[in-house]
């Protein structure tokens, strides 16, 4: 680490500029995502710069007790090879304790997280295209007052309750950010949140019963959303879904390992899609 190096917690308009390299990346993050990630762990973004510029950045949120989410591993090009991702990777490790951690890693850093412990548990495949726009009677937004019970059924779908990642997650936001909710016998079966990106829309967490939930929420959704491609990260065990969506069209333009270091939460049958790659 050279002597002018300094690493330290970001606050939320360095993450907006960390968010900007992400889209230099590819990675088309949502144009309202720093808000709902920092505020799921304010202390839980880091920043190497040297001389005050920023180069180098992990996000390391704990979502509970025992549940970490690893995320934007970035490095400026012209910083590269010189360590300061390392180091930085180190400090916000630290910042997990003993809690498990998960991440979706690129295949380039697979090896590199291995190394440090993490072993693969499956992937993340990244869906991409349209389904039929189609108006569900089931489905309409999300009122503030059902903000619990989401953040519940998000808890039961992936092992685990995060609730201020969720909470924050679940506002909508300017135009940028909706829920939608799916009902069943009179009650809020399923979810999902859309956001607007660089480029189309990511849909997610999408939680419901079943293949058909899952479906509803998206025909739903893309009545709203006429521009531009959907984007769905599906996890690798969920073959329906898979097979609904490349079956409509959809390509998998990248694939993402999921990796653990530490327990596993045992996601459950109603995960349709994850949230997102950075946060889980």
């Amino acid at each position: 680490m050279p002597a002018n190096a300094e690493i330290r917690a970001m606050d939320r308009s360095e993450l907006e500029t960390v968010l900007s390299w992400a889209a230099d990346e590819g990675w088309n993050p949502g144009l309202a995502d720093a808000g709902a990630f920092h505020a799921a762990d304010p202390g839980g973004f880091f920043l190497t710069s040297i001389d005050g510029a920023p180069v180098a950045a992990v996000s390391v949120v704990n979502h509970d007790a025992e549940n970490t989410f690893l995320g934007l591993y970035l490095c400026r090009p012209e910083w590269r090879g010189k360590g300061l991702g390392l180091s930085t990777w180190h400090v916000g490790i630290e910042h997990a304790g003993a809690r498990s951690i998960g991440l979706d890693g690129v295949p380039a850093q697979e090896g590199n997280y291995c190394a440090s412990g993490f072993v693969k548990t499956g992937s993340s495949l990244r869906h991409e295209g349209r389904v039929e726009a189609r108006r569900s009677p089931r489905v309409r937004p999300a009122a503030p007052d059902e903000t619990a019970r989401l953040v519940a059924l998000d808890g039961g779908a992936n092992g685990f309750v995060r609730p201020a990642f969720m909470t924050a997650w679940l506002e909508t936001d300017s135009g940028t950010r909706e829920t939608h909710v799916l009902l069943g016998d009179g009650a809020i079966s399923g979810f999902a949140t859309w956001r607007a990106c660089r480029t189309g829309t990511k849909i997610g967490p999408i939680v419901a019963p079943d293949l058909s939930g899952a479906l509803e929420l998206l025909s739903d959704i893309a009545r709203q959303r006429p521009e531009g491609p959907l984007v769905v990260d599906v996890p690798e065990g969920n073959l329906d879904l898979r097979r609904e969506l490349e079956d409509a069209g959809f390509t998998v333009p990248f694939v993402t390992a999921r990796m653990y270091r530490g327990r596993v939460p045992e996601a459950g049958q109603s995960l349709q899609a994850i949230a997102t790659m950075e946060l889980g």
